[in-house]
């Protein structure tokens, strides 16, 4: 009899110990709950732009209006802060992590120390680089590869009948971050159908107005002969219109801009002549977050890759969409 008092009780313990060791905090492990008791913890790059202003209110907003409590954390473009804050979700034992990772690579310890606690993690607009991609459960965005071929594509037509050297300047997104260099990679491929077409310069102005306008104004003196400036987003676009106009030249017919996300400032610009054509990349990320994170709650397998629907703009359709523009 104490034999089998015995047995029993190491089997408990061993339950126990198991239980221990499952984590919390996890839907997959407590099952569907009621969305107002899920917690999301979400780590967004920054407000570098107009379009990371436009997803992170879209993001708060639809997490509000779907009754799901959202811890939120402005990792200000700095890879140390989002780690500090998912580590931060981890020992809070929320049930979903989300976050826009400032750059591709050094993720993998922080993103196992969320998988051995359990806690599923979705990665919105941006990707990582890891070759364990157990790591994360989904991915939702854009591909930036092919929003690079889209600007890349116009450039060829709009100088299909160049018979001298067109001169283009790159403005690159923040050093390491997947738009940056899928972008690049994207419009480099596109263009090399047509050797008249050449980067002369290709500089970082880390997605902001003022990045963008500064390095355009150091990169004019160098090359004065630049035909079409190409901008990884709308806001350093909209800073080389600055620096283009404080050179004393007319951007969108001196120097022609193609850029991409389409936030209203852009789409401003575009109807007004000053950008030539812009590749849409939208920050509206919300309600799609919302679907996988319920899919998550209610042990479903979220697709992998989710990329989001997304056109290009012409003057003519960028007049006839900003009335009606959400960002």
């Amino acid at each position: 009899m104490k034999k089998i008092i015995g047995l029993a009780a190491a089997g408990a313990l061993l339950l126990a110990l198991a239980g221990c060791a499952d984590g919390g905090g996890s839907a997959e492990s407590e099952g569907p709950k009621e969305l107002s008791d899920l917690t999301v913890g979400f780590a967004q790059v920054g407000a570098e732009s107009g379009w990371r202003t436009a997803n992170t209110k879209d993001i708060q907003d639809s997490f509000e209006e779907a009754g799901i409590p959202l811890k939120f954390s402005d990792a200000q473009q700095k890879q140390e802060n989002q780690i500090k804050a998912i580590r931060s979700y981890i020992q809070q034992q929320v049930d979903v992590i989300a976050f826009s990772p400032v750059v591709e690579t050094g993720w993998d310890a922080v993103l196992n120390e969320a998988k051995d606690a359990g806690i599923p993690v979705v990665l919105t607009d941006r990707a990582v680089d890891s070759k364990d991609e157990s790591l994360y459960v989904s991915f939702l965005g854009s591909d930036f590869v092919e929003e690079g071929k889209k600007a890349g594509d116009w450039a060829l037509a709009e100088f299909a009948e160049a018979t001298e050297p067109v001169e283009i300047i790159q403005l690159e997104g923040t050093t390491g971050s997947a738009p940056a260099i899928d972008r690049g990679e994207g419009f480099a491929a596109a263009i090399a159908a047509d050797p008249n077409l050449e980067v002369v310069a290709s500089q970082t102005g880390d997605f902001t107005r003022a990045g963008g306008k500064q390095v355009t104004e150091a990169l004019l003196k160098s090359n004065p002969g630049v035909d079409l400036i190409y901008a990884h987003n709308d806001d350093m676009g909209l800073g080389a219109i600055e620096a283009i106009e404080a050179a004393g030249l007319v951007p969108g017919k001196d120097i022609k801009i193609v850029t991409v996300d389409a936030v209203k400032d852009g789409m401003q610009a575009l109807a007004d002549g000053k950008i030539n054509f812009i590749v849409e990349c939208s920050p509206l990320l919300g309600k799609q977050l919302i679907e996988i994170v319920e899919q998550i709650n209610n042990g479903e397998t979220p697709e992998k890759r989710i990329i989001t629907e997304e056109t290009t703009f012409t003057q003519e359709q960028a007049i006839e969409a900003l009335p009606d523009r959400q960002y």
